[in-house]
C-alpha cells in the first residue's frame, strides 16, 4: 500500500508518515516496480502501534526507545504515564483552585487580583514561616477568601500555621463552615481532626451542628475535641461522650470541667450525676479515681452527698480521695 492510501485510511498525514520514516519508527519494507515505498500489513500495524503510544502522551523519542527495547514492559510505561499524568493534574488543580479563590474574593481591578495572588503564593509556600506571615499579615483592604482558608487549614501540618489559619477563620465568623464540615467527614483521620479543631473555634449553629455530628466519629481524638466544644456551648447531647472521656482518661480533666459547667443547669444536673455514679459501679480502679475527681466538679449540693457515700467505698484509694474532696467542698 502506497503512502497516500495509507494516509487516507489511517488518518495519519503523509507528512507525519515521512517523519516516522526519517526517525526510523516506521519504515516501509516494500518497493513498487517504479521504486515507490510500499507499506506492508506489518508496517501498518506498527503505525497504529506508534499512534496508540502517542495517544498516551509519549514523545516520539520515547516511543522509539520503547519499540526498540526487547525488554520493554508495557506496565512500566503505563506506570510512568500515570505518575506524570497525576503530577500534571495536580498542577492544573492547584491552578484551578487559585483561580477560584481569586474569583471568590471578588477583587476590584488588577491591583486587587495581584494582591490576592500574592496571598495565595504565600499560603502555598513550602516554608511554614512564610505561610504564617501570609495569614497574619494579609494585604491591606483585601479580604482573605474563607473557602481558601478552610482548605488550607484542612491540609496544614505545621501547628503554628494551623493556629493562625484557625484564628483567621474564627474572625470570619460562620464563613467557611461548609468546607470544614465536609472535611470532618473525610476518610483521612488527620483531616477530620483539623476540621473539628477549626470548627471548635467558630461560633454559630452551623458549626455546632457539624461538631455534634462528629460526636459519633470512630477516632477518639475527633470525638473528644467535638464533645468539649459542643458541651462548652451548653449542648447536653455531648454528656455521654464527656462521661466516656472521663472513664477512658481522654482529656478527662477538661471533660469533667465541661460536665461541671453543664450541671449548673438543674435540668441536666441529675442526668450527669446519674451517669457518673452509674459508671462508678462497673469501672476499673483507675477510671473510678477519675470519676470521683469528676464528681468534685459538680454543684456542691449534689457532689457532697455522692462523695460522702464514696468515702465508705471498699476501694481505699477511692475512699480517701472522696473523703478529701468532700471536705474541701464549700
Amino acid at each position: 500500500m502506497l503512502i497516500g492510501e495509507v494516509a487516507r485510511r489511517s488518518g495519519v498525514s503523509s507528512r507525519m508518515l515521512r517523519h516516522y520514516d526519517a526517525l526510523g519508527l516506521v519504515r516501509p519494507t516494500g518497493r513498487t516496480v517504479g521504486g515507490y515505498r510500499e507499506y506492508s500489513d506489518e508496517d501498518i500495524r506498527r503505525i497504529f502501534h506508534v499512534e496508540s503510544l502517542r495517544s498516551l502522551g509519549l514523545s516520539l523519542r520515547q516511543i522509539g526507545r520503547a519499540m526498540a527495547d526487547p525488554a520493554f514492559e508495557p506496565s512500566d510505561l503505563v506506570g510512568d504515564l500515570i505518575r506524570r499524568t497525576e503530577e500534571r493534574l495536580k498542577r492544573e488543580q492547584e491552578l484551578l483552585d487559585r483561580l477560584r479563590a481569586v474569583d471568590a474574593s471578588a477583587p476590584f481591578g488588577w491591583e486587587g487580583v495581584l494582591r490576592i495572588v500574592e496571598l495565595l503564593r504565600g499560603l502555598n509556600s513550602p516554608h511554614a514561616a512564610r505561610r504564617q506571615q501570609a495569614v497574619l499579615a494579609p494585604a491591606e483592604d483585601v479580604p482573605m477568601p474563607t473557602e481558601l482558608l478552610a482548605g488550607a487549614v484542612l491540609a496544614e501540618t505545621d501547628p503554628n500555621v494551623a493556629g493562625a489559619l484557625r484564628w483567621a477563620l474564627a474572625r470570619a465568623g460562620g464563613e467557611g463552615v461548609a468546607s470544614l464540615a465536609s472535611g470532618a467527614r473525610s476518610e483521612d483521620v488527620d483531616v477530620r481532626r483539623r476540621a473539628v479543631h477549626a470548627l471548635a473555634g467558630i461560633p454559630g449553629d452551623e458549626a455546632t451542628a457539624a461538631l455534634t455530628e462528629a460526636l459519633g466519629d470512630p477516632d477518639p481524638a475527633v470525638r473528644a475535641r467535638a464533645a468539649l466544644a459542643v458541651g462548652s456551648r451548653g449542648r447536653t447531647v455531648a454528656v455521654p461522650a464527656l462521661v466516656r472521656m472521663v472513664v477512658e482518661g481522654t482529656t478527662d480533666v477538661e471533660a469533667a470541667e465541661v460536665l461541671g459547667a453543664l450541671a449548673r443547669d438543674a435540668g441536666c444536673a441529675d442526668r450527669i450525676m446519674n451517669e457518673l455514679t452509674g459508671e462508678l459501679a462497673t469501672a476499673e480502679p483507675a477510671a473510678r479515681i477519675r470519676l470521683t475527681q469528676a464528681l468534685a466538679e459538680m454543684p456542691p449540693a449534689l457532689a457532697r452527698g455522692a462523695l460522702r457515700n464514696l468515702a465508705e467505698d471498699d476501694d481505699h484509694a477511692v475512699a480517701r480521695l472522696a473523703s478529701a474532696l468532700a471536705g474541701a467542698l464549700i
